[in-house]
């Protein structure tokens, strides 16, 4: 065993949730490497298709300071930035967060928290979870999607490349909404639980 890792052991049974946080933190970030990859995959895919003119708004929340209504999905019919991408866009957004969920999953099940729980019930717990962010996440990004991409794509001219540090700029924003929400949930549906002592006698004498 390396001093690294020793080391490295020692924090983790001295603060074993600054540890899990530090992992936890990492493995989120890893998370946005598969959607950079994805998402503009699914924005092509999606955005050759009748569905960029299909608008996509959904649950109302009263309206906005100008009177107009405030969705919590707005995707209004039409490319970016005039347009809010319509369900294409919902599409691509949707789909990219729900494949970096499921990868998401298992990686901190196994990695930062080392679960030995029922893997169904925190399933479904996490499913959950991802629904109520999704919603909190759409809502956030009824507000602040449009001004993003209207700066980077006509207010500076950036064209293309501002579309793409668009997707990118979002995607964080989503990660960091995740990082702040799921931790504390996690540390609750991804327990450890005790295990006999015969196992963990074994488990020392094997490492």
């Amino acid at each position: 065993m390396t001093p690294l890792i020793e080391r490295w052991r020692a924090f983790e049974h001295a603060r074993p949730t600054l540890a899990q946080l530090i992992v936890f933190s990492l493995l989120n970030i890893g998370m946005t490497v598969p959607q950079l990859v994805l998402m503009p995959v699914f924005k092509m895919i999606f955005g050759m298709t009748s569905l960029v003119d299909v608008g996509f708004q959904a649950m109302q929340l009263g309206g906005s300071v100008g009177g107009s209504p405030f969705y919590i999905f707005d995707y209004a019919a039409g490319a970016l930035p005039d347009g809010g991408g319509g369900l294409a866009y919902f599409l691509a957004v949707q789909i990219t967060l729900a494949i970096a969920q499921v990868i998401n999953f298992f990686a901190q099940r196994n990695i930062t928290f080392k679960s030995n729980s029922n893997p169904w019930w925190a399933a479904l717990w996490y499913a959950l979870a991802y629904v109520i962010i999704t919603f909190g996440a759409a809502a956030l990004q009824s507000v602040y999607k449009a001004p993003v991409y209207e700066l980077l794509i006509s207010t500076w001219g950036w064209g293309a490349t501002g579309e793409t540090l668009a997707d990118v700029t979002t995607m964080l924003i989503n990660a960091l909404i995740s990082c702040a929400v799921f931790f504390p949930i996690f540390k609750i549906i991804f327990r450890r639980d005790p295990e006999p002592v015969a196992q963990r006698e074994l488990q020392s004498v094997q490492s």
